[in-house]
């Protein structure tokens, strides 16, 4: 949220986020056909779905901005010339916000998701994510950001499991230097640049959604990180060969499905670092993946998400 006077935007922890469930048109590769059931992390009931809308705000008291999080606005910004936007929850009536600002009427349209409507937030904005720093493309960024278009590619820097990917590729390398890495399912590029700003000296990014492979692209240009990225189209199958460190950040069924053919694209001693998964289906991925000789080094979490990182054992 951005209140009345605040120059600035504090680090990613500051910004409110509403999580409405998993991105299930997200980072194309890996994405198969609905096989929908009651552990189908696709599967939500209406309730859960539900999203928020924004109100746009003029000639307001001083305090509207404090009243607004008060209601419980997901996020609010309030713009120089003292106009308020905020993303409200369905679970409060707009005829509830106008009359906790004492006013008659108020503008309702609908809100706009991030990171394939699982994130909502008012604008992008800089955000900090352990030693990195995410910047939209059309702002002033500093030596050693990342700046990424706006566009419809899965990966903001705002989603958990973007969050909880970024930390374990930071972990890796400062524990140990990683020759190559392979990003499966690339989205917006941002985990693979996070590995290449971090000292990986070269990543393979494979998607089957041409259009993230566009995106992908054009941010790889605008950092000046296109001659050690290789992009192509496809999923883990359709390329040979192994890394020492693989990525892979999609969906809990698609991983578990095309295990086999992942774990063949890690190398020896090689880390396999899995999110886009549910706290609730630990154990159906683990099981996944042990049962054909990865080892689970650790689990993290964030807000119901988590990221798996396992070793070979070859």
């Amino acid at each position: 949220m951005r209140p009345p006077g605040s120059g600035g935007v504090p680090a990613s922890a500051a910004l409110p986020l509403l999580d409405k469930g998993p991105p299930c048109r997200r980072r194309g590769a890996l994405h198969l056909p609905a096989r929908r059931s009651e552990r189908d992390p696709c599967h939500y009931s209406d309730k859960l779905l539900a999203v928020p809308y924004r109100v746009d705000l003029r000639d307001v008291s001083d305090d509207a901005f404090y009243r607004l999080v008060d209601l419980g606005a997901i996020d609010a910004e309030v713009a120089q010339d003292g106009r308020i936007a905020a993303l409200m929850p369905d679970s409060v009536t707009a005829d509830q916000v106008a009359n906790a600002l004492g006013v008659a009427h108020i503008s309702v349209s609908p809100a706009v998701g991030r990171d394939d409507e699982s994130v909502w937030v008012l604008s992008r904005r800089p955000i900090h994510i352990g030693r990195l720093r995410i910047v939209p493309a059309y702002m002033n960024a500093e030596p050693g950001d990342l700046r990424l278009i706006d566009a419809h590619a899965f990966g903001s820097g705002l989603h958990p499991t973007t969050a909880l990917c970024l930390e374990a590729i930071e972990d890796a390398v400062t524990i140990a230097p990683r020759s190559s890495m392979l990003d499966v399912g690339i989205g917006s590029g941002v985990l693979a640049f996070a590995a290449l700003i971090l000292g990986v000296p070269r990543v393979l990014g494979i998607d089957i959604d041409g259009e993230a492979l566009r995106v992908a692209a054009e941010n790889a240009r605008i950092n000046t990180l296109d001659s050690r990225l290789e992009l192509a189209h496809g999923g883990p199958e359709a390329i040979t060969g192994t890394w020492p460190f693989v990525v892979a950040n999609v969906l809990t069924a698609p991983l578990i499905e095309l295990a086999p053919v992942l774990v063949r694209r890690v190398g020896h001693h090689g880390q396999l670092v899995l999110s886009g998964i549910r706290s609730a289906m630990e154990h159906d991925v683990v099981h996944a993946y042990r049962h054909i000789g990865m080892e689970p080094v650790r689990v993290t979490e964030r807000a119901g998400w988590i990221a798996i990182v396992l070793r070979s054992s070859w």
